[in-house]
């Protein structure tokens, strides 16, 4: 009987696992999982708490759904992914596996894993590889030049042409097996890394639950979904980003849910359905960014010349930025939304990237690390992508000189301080009209507020970040004012 390993990794679900779909094909074959914990590369990575915690509620869900389908799951932990070559080398000589399959990951070092492992595996075991957190694999979709692409836009609209012209489906979850002895699978312990609760009422464990969610979004929200994803007070946007950076959801199910209660999702460019296809179009956007340049998984900017920015050392403020106690209601709202559940709504991370650059001109990558040891959602494509945008530094980023001011961004989409007020309880009794500017009330009122002054002048430090730009622009050689 030949013996079928599938490797679990950031794709742990059941339904439409391209890796486990392929494993199952032949009847007869003997069908095992495995999945191997590497927390000293977490701590490399820098993987949240929260995130773990997240991780391991679904690799122990995982565990039972295959179970259920006669197909047991290994576990296993080692320090990082050179052990994991090891590990997964010996485990296939120890269960006589003849045929590997495996989700692609994306980021230098876990390509050069699987690159290891594939030597390693030469000869003796078939590696099967497949493109799964993706619509369309990297590399796929190239300018005229057969370049990859630099800007989103034309991107967009190279990929929405592609999903025209293809069929994208979903695989079934497989069929019992019952060509296997169970026995008794060990539970799943902890793992040797540092846990944080994850609030179950805002992300419920679980594939079911995350099908679920994107069910109703699609079926109800999203239609609203270009008019009020913008504003934090409102439940205007997926939250669904958790269950797809660990694989629980494919960007498939996404896709596919979204068309079936949006038929005229690809023609009709104006509604909520496409703004969110939008979103997801940015996620593969980054990914693909990854591969064409590698050297975005190791903390260079896209544009080489912003590498001559003169950033500020200021601990003090930074510490200020991380607890939520710049002086900046909006700001400190959102960070303490980050803190306390290990999410953020996307536009306030737009505004918080932002103030962190732009405002006290603090580098980027100190912001980078901070949300990814943060985020239940962390995801180094989309994190880093993200914050190059805001800071200027990556391809298609806002342009240096445009700064956010983080008062009236406040204003803007978050005007009666709802958001504000659920994150900052110190502002509860500021009324709606001066909310995102408390310290003018209070003087006014002659009253004293347990809350932070502003720690930046908002005009001066624009006037700064301004200068600090331009002056890295005029030090960069003009034939090297381009990206790497």
């Amino acid at each position: 009987m030949t013996t079928h390993l599938v490797w679990f990794r950031h794709d742990l679900r059941i339904t439409d696992h391209s890796a486990l779909h392929a494993a199952c094909q032949s009847p007869d074959a003997k069908v095992i999982a495995l999945y191997i914990a590497t927390p000293g590369q977490w701590q490399a990575h820098g993987m949240a708490a929260r995130q773990a915690t997240f991780l391991l509620q679904h690799l122990q869900t995982l565990q039972q759904s295959l179970a259920d389908k006669g197909i047991p799951l290994f576990y296993q932990q080692c320090d990082d992914f050179h052990q994991a070559v090891e590990a997964v080398d010996a485990f296939c000589k120890k269960q006589h596996v003849s045929h590997l399959f495996y989700h692609y990951q994306y980021e230098i070092n876990e390509r050069d894993r699987d690159r290891a492992l594939e030597a390693k595996l030469h000869g003796q075991v078939v590696c099967q590889g497949f493109d799964d957190s993706v619509l369309l694999a990297p590399g796929s979709l190239v300018t005229g030049k057969q370049e990859m692409y630099k800007v989103f836009t034309p991107f967009r609209k190279a990929f929405i042409q592609r999903l025209q012209e293809m069929e994208i489906t979903c695989f079934p979850a497989p069929k019992k097996r019952t060509n296997v002895d169970m026995g008794t699978l060990a539970a799943l312990t902890p793992f040797d890394y540092p846990q944080q609760a994850v609030d179950e009422t805002l992300f419920p464990t679980g594939e079911q639950a995350a099908l679920a969610r994107l069910r109703q979004f699609c079926q109800s929200t999203v239609a609203d979904y270009h008019q009020q994803r913008d504003f934090p007070a409102q439940q205007g946007t997926s939250q669904l980003s958790p269950y797809l950076a660990l694989g629980v959801l494919s960007p498939r199910q996404c896709f596919n849910r979204l068309r079936a209660e949006h038929p005229t999702l690809l023609e009709q460019s104006d509604g909520g359905a496409f703004t969110w296809l939008s979103e997801l179009v940015w996620r593969e956007f980054y990914r693909h960014l990854l591969v064409a340049w590698p050297r975005l998984c190791q903390h260079h900017p896209f544009v080489a010349w912003t590498q001559q920015v003169l950033w500020q050392q200021d601990e003090k403020a930074l510490a200020a930025w991380q607890q939520g106690k710049t002086g900046f209601p909006i700001v400190d709202a959102a960070m303490r939304q980050l803190n306390g559940t290990g999410w953020m709504h996307n536009r306030l991370r737009m505004i918080c990237a932002s103030f962190l650059v732009k405002d006290l001109l603090i580098d980027w990558r100190a912001g980078e690390r901070y949300f990814i040891a943060q985020l239940l959602d962390g995801d180094l494509a989309a994190n880093n992508g993200g914050w190059q945008w805001a800071a200027s530094t990556g391809t298609d980023a806002a342009p240096y000189f445009r700064i956010f001011n983080p008062t009236t961004q406040g204003e803007r989409f978050d005007p009666q301080g709802t958001f504000i007020r659920q994150w900052v309880p110190e502002l509860a009794k500021v009324p709606d009209s001066d909310i995102h500017q408390p310290h003018r009330w209070a003087e006014r009122q002659g009253r004293a507020l347990d809350y932070p002054t502003p720690i930046v002048d908002h005009k001066q430090a624009r006037q700064m970040t301004l200068a600090a730009f331009e002056a890295a622009k005029a030090a960069q050689e003009q034939g090297h004012n381009q990206a790497y």
